[in-house]
């Protein structure tokens, strides 16, 4: 299945949220180092109840707009 996502991070919580037909991901984590990108891996891991492993971030390594893969 493959995901179109717009990464939020720095915000108050995680959660995920449908607006307008975009899936928003708000991250507590920075965007710096790749922290934002391991937290997303890490927080759909938990939301699709798979394993991280399973997780790809196929487009978007430094843009908030990405596509994600999951296996």
């Amino acid at each position: 299945m493959r995901l179109s996502i717009k990464v939020i991070p720095k915000a108050s919580k995680n959660a995920i949220k449908q607006e307008a037909g975009i899936m928003k991901v708000y991250l507590t984590a920075p965007p710096v180092d790749g922290k934002a990108n391991t937290a997303l891996v890490k927080f759909l891991a938990q939301h699709y109840d798979v394993a991280q492993s399973r997780i790809e971030i196929i487009k978007g390594e430094t843009s908030r707009n990405k596509i994600v893969e999951i296996n």
